[in-house]
């Protein structure tokens, strides 16, 4: 029965509250952003037609352009989400669409946290914690290191997901620099990684965005898109945050 509800809901209903506190809430709509981000041809709407839970849910489409050079974001942004030293959950319900091409295989981001570190001299904006799609696989990854001298840790193949159907993600994180982070998630109540002990962001405290929506990385790191489906739409609902006090698994809510 848990499964019926959203998996943010069921955190107060199932008497967690004490151990996490949700700090961000969005079913589906284009108003509580920060900010919202579509590159190019890219757009974000809000829909009614295809939903999760609820009446609403944002639509995300991207459209390649063999002369275009640049990026294709066409995310939802909220500012401050985490910063060194906190522990916090995030989650998100998606569905891409049903004509989804997973073969061949490319990289499309659906999340990512990501940070200003222009000042630096050695990046501009560069996320840390990223989920995407590789075929129809799950990835993710934390970064470590200093902005000058990052390393990334990547999390291959953790689970497979289907066009046409909505899927559930939660990320719990302890965001940490001296060796005792973790790095949890969960794919439709299934854990499919759990990462004790690692470094798990860079050694600076600013505060870092949760950004969710269809980045289609891969047509810009590629050089070009792979396949014949120049048009691409993800559809997202459930997004939620919140600060985690205590190892409370999102598979017992």
């Amino acid at each position: 029965m848990i499964l019926k509800l959203s998996w943010a809901t069921a955190i107060l209903i199932f008497g967690l509250s004490a151990q996490a506190t949700q700090i961000f809430s969005n079913t589906g709509t284009t108003s509580g952003w920060d900010s919202i981000n579509h590159e190019h041809k890219g757009t974000v709407v809000q829909v009614t037609n295809v939903v999760d839970q609820g009446s609403t849910a944002l639509k995300m489409t991207q459209t390649y352009d063999s002369s275009y050079s640049g990026r294709y974001h066409s995310e939802v942004v909220k500012n401050n989400v985490y910063k060194r030293g906190d522990t916090g959950f995030y989650g998100f319900a998606f569905r891409l669409q049903e004509n989804w091409q997973f073969s061949p295989a490319q990289s499309y981001n659906i999340a990512q946290f990501i940070a200003d570190f222009s000042d630096t001299g050695c990046d501009d904006y560069m996320p840390s914690s990223m989920v995407w799609l590789v075929g129809n696989q799950l990835y993710s990854r934390v970064k470590q290191g200093t902005i000058c001298a990052q390393k990334t840790q990547t999390f291959s193949n953790l689970a497979t997901v289907s066009a046409g159907v909505w899927h559930k993600i939660v990320i719990q994180a302890s965001w940490k620099t001296d060796g005792t982070g973790y790095y949890k998630m969960w794919l439709d109540g299934n854990k499919v990684l759990e990462q004790d002990d690692i470094n798990t962001t860079i050694e600076d405290d600013r505060a870092f965005q949760f950004r969710v929506g269809l980045y289609a990385n891969g047509w810009h790191d590629d050089g070009g898109m792979k396949g014949t489906q120049g048009t691409r739409q993800i559809w997202y609902d459930e997004i939620a945050a919140g600060t985690t006090f205590a190892d409370a698994d999102p598979d017992q809510w």
